[in-house]
């Protein structure tokens, strides 16, 4: 039988091994599997990440949203491998995966190695530092579940620090801060939809905590919050009109962006930029961008570009393998415009899916023998969430016969429709639908934020 393996349990990599068990996997009831259907991830459970920064923020509960690897493997006919992937052996067509580990260190399973036919590598990416001195000993990266919180523990934290400092009477020779200066501030390096999304939902935390007693500090005086952005504008990827729309609803939340300004250093209580700025920073986020992770540079000689990413043809195969494929953020795609130039298929969920639902026909087309086809990227918009507050983008194509720019409660359900049709892709309409009616029920039972 054919052995498939995906590496990597992201939006792409696990819609991806979902679909290929349903239609090839180990069929129960005595039914012969037609392939055998193995995922490989370090982590035991599955949060999409796009919805890292409500992790962070405290307004999701990643227990409440996260799936269990080994449960979607049983209900869909693959297998599941806990592991890093450490080493690649393409003439054996042979992955290795290091020593799994407990949270002591104790070795639970030992270093492993696993054969393949056709392997897909879906790894997703890691926070860009940009070589910035300090930037990742003293910033906060969004890359995983334990980053996002780790960050809201930070925050509430501070926030009570701050208040018993605000009560606590002065020590002789100590300096009141000026009466117009925040007593926390959170900069948030990178003014992407990732860094915007997470300052409007840090605001309405801000609000939350407030109302739950965890600090007596005003929301939005006490608590102050600062975009840097290297960039002429935020959401430098959108339109201008998305960027300007957001702008003006972010200015409102009394968000402070600052733009055109690139950060040389950042420090334990300070960011300092590149034209000598010094904006002051109690808890540093940084979201200014992403590359592939560095073990893909390390995997038998296939070619990576300067961002680390695996460079792949439109059939999604390695340039130097034809069974090694990549899909998501790790896979550098041509993407041929109307215009004739070449770009790459941008880092998002929506290309991820794209490319799983492609890849699923192609290979009933590599198990046939015939010619695969080549990958087009349809761009379908973007829509940036600012949490309670409102969202906004564009919308192209589709529904939207063309570039629809839209704004506030249509924009807030296109957004949560967004996660709700990957929870679909993963377990089906009917279960999407129980869990989507089964999370609203929790929410009213539930504080609004996450409060330990």
């Amino acid at each position: 039988m054919h052995r498939f393996i995906v590496v990597g349990g992201g939006a792409g990599g696990l819609e991806l091994v979902t679909r290929l068990g349903d239609r090839y996997g180990k069929r129960r009831r005595n039914r012969q599997p037609r392939a055998i259907v193995t995922l490989v991830d370090r982590h035991s459970t599955h949060v999409w990440k796009p919805l890292l920064h409500e992790v962070a923020a405290g307004s999701m509960d990643p227990s409440t949203q996260e799936l269990a690897y080994a449960a979607q493997a049983f209900w869909h006919n693959f297998e599941f491998q806990q592991g890093e992937l450490v080493g690649l052996d393409r003439f054996a067509k042979r992955i290795t995966l290091a020593p799994l580990l407990d949270e002591d260190g104790v070795e639970l399973l030992p270093k492993r190695e696993l054969e393949y036919d056709t392997l897909v590598i879906a790894i997703g990416s890691t926070t860009h530092f940009f070589g910035v001195q300090g930037a990742q000993e003293h910033s906060f990266p969004l890359d995983s579940v334990w980053d996002a919180e780790r960050l809201r523990k930070r925050l509430i934290a501070a926030c009570i620090r701050a208040e018993r400092e605000e009560q606590a009477p002065l020590a002789r020779g100590a300096v009141a801060s000026a009466p117009d200066e925040p007593r926390i501030q959170v900069a948030i390096v990178g003014a992407g939809a990732t860094g915007v999304e997470l300052s409007a939902e840090l605001r309405n935390t801000a609000q939350v905590l407030s109302a739950y007693g965890l600090h007596k500090l005003d929301p939005t005086r006490d608590i102050g919050i600062v975009v840097i952005e290297a960039g002429p504008r935020i959401l430098p990827a959108l339109t201008e009109r998305v960027a300007n729309a957001t702008t003006e609803l972010l200015e409102k939340l009394g968000v402070r962006l600052m733009t055109g300004e690139r950060v040389a250093e950042v420090a334990p209580r300070f960011v300092l930029t590149a034209s000598g700025k010094s904006v002051r920073a109690d808890l540093t986020v940084w979201a200014a961008g992403i590359k592939a992770p560095a073990v893909l540079g390390k995997l038998g000689g296939l070619p990576v570009t300067n961002l680390g990413q695996l460079a792949v043809r439109r059939t999604l195969q390695t340039q130097t393998d034809d069974s090694i494929f990549a899909l998501g953020d790790c896979a550098a795609c041509p993407w041929p415009a109307s215009d004739g130039e070449v770009r790459k298929v941008p880092p998002r969920a929506q290309a991820a899916h794209q490319q799983a639902s492609f890849l699923l026909h192609a290979f009933g087309n590599r198990l046939k023998g015939r010619q695969l086809p080549e990958f087009t990227y349809r761009d379908l918009g973007s829509l940036v969430s600012l949490g309670h507050f409102s969202a906004v983008g564009n919308l192209m194509g589709g529904l939207a016969g063309g570039n629809m720019h839209v704004e506030g409660l249509f924009a807030r359900l296109m957004y949560a429709s967004l996660y709700r049709l990957h929870i679909a892709a993963l377990r089906g309409y009917p279960r999407m639908m129980l869990d989507t009616v089964a999370h609203w029920l929790r929410r009213t039972t539930l504080p609004d934020i996450k409060l330990h």
